[in-house]
């Protein structure tokens, strides 16, 4: 097995499980929009897709969850949507791909190169996909408060709402994820004509001949 393969695949599925924690992260976060105001500036509000936070001047945070689903703005209610989504797809891309990597012995005894590097490839695909997922909700949410921000029509004494740290815990979870999928994609293309060696195999060229392959000629006798 090519050691620079072995390397792309363990690349892959490390910044796979980085890219999930991070979304984990990322759908968990209070502040994907903050809010401070020069009227009150002992304090500051924080919009998650779970809850709403008021941080105080002393550092106290006090958070109240949402009351109902369909009481939601529907940008909050479709990033929420959206988030768990990507957390199951994420799951589902790791399950897929470790046991396709070399150095996972599954399969014993039946384990071959196609079988591993199907589940592998399809482990790239779903992570490659999580990556569109991540990055859906999180820039949506960011252009409606771009355009709320700059909306004219509002008066400049009141409040707006702007990036919360979570939108960019987001990004950075999408760009790992797209990165971590074409890791393991790539190593797929590399292993497409070879085969995984068997646990504890004897390799074919150490092989004693057999009989038949013998180049001695049978001796024939009168």
């Amino acid at each position: 097995m090519d050691t620079g393969v072995c390397i792309l695949e363990l690349l892959g599925v490390f910044l796979s499980l980085s890219a999930w924690l991070c979304s984990l992260t990322t759908t968990l976060m209070s502040q994907w929009l903050t809010l401070s105001t020069d009227l009150l500036p002992a304090e500051s509000y924080e919009l998650g897709l779970w809850e709403t936070c008021v941080v105080q001047e002393l550092g106290i945070l006090e958070c109240r969850p949402y009351d109902s689903l369909l009481g939601l703005p529907p940008d909050i209610r479709l990033a929420r949507i959206l988030m768990c989504t990507t957390l199951a797809t994420g799951l589902m891309s790791l399950s897929f791909a470790i046991p396709g990597i070399y150095l996972v012995n599954s399969c014993k005894g039946t384990e071959t190169l196609q079988a591993k590097r199907t589940l592998k490839m399809f482990g790239g695909v779903l992570c490659f996909a999580t990556g569109v997922l991540v990055v859906i909700p999180v820039s949506y949410v960011a252009h409606l408060t771009v355009l709320r921000f700059f909306d004219e029509t509002v008066p400049d004494v009141v409040p707006r709402w702007e990036f919360g740290c979570a939108l960019f815990w987001g990004w950075t979870a999408s760009l790992l994820h797209v990165v971590a999928g074409s890791l393991l994609i790539t190593s797929c293309l590399y292993l497409q004509n070879e085969q995984y060696p068997m646990p504890g195999s004897v390799p074919l060229q150490g092989r004693p001949a057999s009989p038949e392959m013998s180049p001695r000629r049978r001796t024939e006798y009168v």
